[in-house]
């Protein structure tokens, strides 16, 4: 791998992003995703999707891997604040829903637009939840879920389950009327 001019391992670029995290107060916990040969499509598709994101470094396999040469092999990005780590490491592993990233969203137009983004070419499921067109898994949820569902009144908040469960993208008048029924 070519960082500047100078060829690193995957070990050395752990180190240098580890000097980087001690430097900026980052978390010491990156998610870390494995790809099959489209990393650079990745990154550039979440980039897109998020505000406040950004790529902060894109590594190229070296010259001499037959075949290979300028591919991209790993990333680093940061979407609204989340930094995130991407390897092409090959066919070996998949994407399963049972790690998914949850986005907090505080307006209906927020979980729309995410919605449309993440499902394009993807698979939309029910509560709330996508795959998107890479594998990974999505859970899109208005701030509105978390505050209706937490009503001490739990027949208003029972309300509010049921109408998300009969959701796929989650919609906060749908809760708001479920939660207001008499």
């Amino acid at each position: 791998m070519v960082f500047g001019t100078k060829r690193c391992t995957l070990h050395d670029q752990i180190k240098i992003l580890n000097t980087y995290n001690m430097k900026t107060n980052q978390s010491n916990i990156t998610p870390f995703l494995w790809f099959n040969g489209n990393v650079e499509e990745a990154v550039n598709f979440y980039v897109s999707v998020f505000k406040n994101s950004q790529v902060l470094n894109m590594n190229q396999l070296p010259g001499d891997v037959p075949g290979h040469k300028g591919k991209v092999f790993t990333a680093t990005i940061e979407l609204d604040g989340q930094k995130f780590m991407l390897l092409d490491g090959g066919p070996q592993f998949k994407f399963s829903p049972a790690v998914s990233f949850f986005v907090n969203c505080t307006t209906q137009k927020e979980v729309d637009d995410l919605w449309e983004k993440l499902s394009e070419s993807g698979k939309p499921n029910r509560c709330g939840w996508i795959d998107d067109k890479f594998g990974v898994t999505w859970q899109i949820v208005p701030k509105a879920l978390g505050e209706l569902m937490g009503d001490p009144d739990r027949k208003k908040a029972k309300r509010v389950m049921e109408a998300m469960m009969q959701m796929g993208k989650i919609e906060i008048k749908k809760l708001e009327e479920a939660y207001n029924q008499k």
